[in-house]
């Protein structure tokens, strides 16, 4: 596939130098038979453009076909254009036209593009062509009106085609290789950002692994725990503040054995229970369902934008993100935290601004990476466990630290559509 794509944008770069050759000695060559009244065979030139312009023409009609290109097409391509040119200056003049340097264009798209093999191929025939116009060519010669007048002419054509001609080889050059090097920036880019998401669902993985484990041998010590305060419960069922601390043990040994139950279930639930919602109602019930979990918070009326609400698929991972990121806000800041939902073409985009003490600047960068936390006592991986959660859903989460003090946390998501 990559090689697919490569050659395939090798091919329109091919198109285009083709279409401006095409043009550029067509004009030339006009001038050349009307203006100066050179003595050639406009039959055959004009059957040469004609040859390179259906070749141009079946390459464009080619690159509409969703049919994969490989490196060996565009060798032929290349190897036909050698002779095309060859032919055109085998017309007019050979070697000694200024435009004889068109020869090592194929071979400098060869280079940039196919393998050794094929550049040692195209680069031998393009010399075998050049030294074979030394020799063989049809000279370019003007009305015969003085021995004198006649080679200061030809002398002040071979000059003008060589200005011209460094002129467009220049501008090709540049065009054509800056060209490839953004799209080797390109491929690049793809490269790092493939490479950062193995990384990724690799430390996932690890992640997903440690947490099974724990959550597997954290069932036995959680059974025994129940059990104990059971007893417990009917051995003090006389004393009431005993009594009391009991039932709270048992409630959050319970709460964890649910905590767990959701864990191994959470695969499943993400299937079953995914639905999907306007952003604005989405964001209501994540915030009512925020504050039964989290009484102590606190939070200006969301300020939501005008208009039409695009939708959102809900499911539990992506509730459990926004949960963590208004749980990070509200730990840093003491007072309430403004929430704000915007609609974009494209995406929608929830902003949380806390009045927490910031980022430090020596782990802004470092922010969602496993084990990078600005709390004290945090683990520093529900940050990365909620950013790679929107990646999956297409999504993505910034922190900034914002100019009124404090962190702006900004989370985008794409429009969802119904399957």
């Amino acid at each position: 596939m990559t090689y697919s794509s490569n050659t395939r944008h090798q091919l329109l770069q091919l198109s285009y130098i083709r279409t401006i050759t095409i043009f550029g000695q067509g004009a030339l060559l006009l001038y050349t038979f009307f203006a100066l009244s050179a003595e050639l065979n406009p039959w055959l030139t004009t059957s040469t453009l004609l040859a390179l312009a259906l070749l141009n023409f079946f390459t464009l009609i080619r690159l509409q076909s969703a049919t994969p290109t490989t490196p060996q097409e565009l060798f032929i391509q290349l190897i036909a254009d050698i002779l095309l040119y060859s032919c055109l200056l085998y017309q007019v003049g050979g070697s000694n036209n200024p435009f004889s340097s068109l020869l090592l264009m194929p071979v400098i798209l060869s280079a940039t593009t196919l393998g050794r093999n094929f550049t040692w191929a195209i680069a031998t025939l393009a010399c075998v062509c050049f030294s074979l116009l030394l020799n063989f060519n049809i000279p370019i010669t003007l009305p015969d009106t003085g021995h004198q007048h006649q080679a200061v002419a030809l002398m002040n054509l071979h000059m003008t085609g060589m200005w011209i001609n460094f002129l467009i080889t220049a501008a090709l050059i540049t065009y054509f290789v800056v060209n490839i090097g953004e799209h080797l920036k390109q491929k690049d880019l793809v490269l790092t950002k493939a490479r950062e998401q193995r990384l990724r669902d690799q430390q996932l993985l690890s992640l997903a692994t440690m947490a099974a484990g724990t959550a597997h041998e954290m069932g036995t010590p959680l059974a025994t725990m129940r059990v104990l305060l059971h007893e417990m419960s009917l051995d003090h069922c006389q004393d009431n503040e005993l009594s009391d601390d009991i039932r709270i043990l048992q409630s959050q040994v319970a709460n964890c054995s649910d905590r767990l139950k959701q864990l191994a279930d959470s695969v499943k639930e993400e299937h079953e229970q995914a639905r999907y919602l306007p952003a604005d109602q989405f964001l209501n019930e994540l915030l009512h369902r925020w504050q039964i979990l989290r009484p102590d918070a606190r939070f200006e009326t969301p300020v939501i934008s005008s208009g039409t609400s695009p939708m959102i698929k809900s499911s539990i991972p992506l509730q459990q993100s926004f949960i963590n990121l208004l749980n990070n806000a509200t730990d840093a800041s003491p007072e309430p935290l403004e929430i704000s939902l915007d609609y974009l073409k494209q995406a929608i985009v929830v902003k949380i601004h806390d009045q927490g003490p910031g980022i430090p600047l020596e782990q802004a960068e470092d922010l969602g990476k496993p084990f990078i936390t600005t709390k004290g006592k945090g683990l520093g991986i529900g940050l990365f466990l909620t950013a790679s959660a929107l990646t999956s859903y297409g999504g993505e989460v910034r922190l900034y630290n914002h100019p009124q003090g404090g962190t702006l946390t900004e989370i985008t998501l794409p429009h969802a559509d119904k399957e």
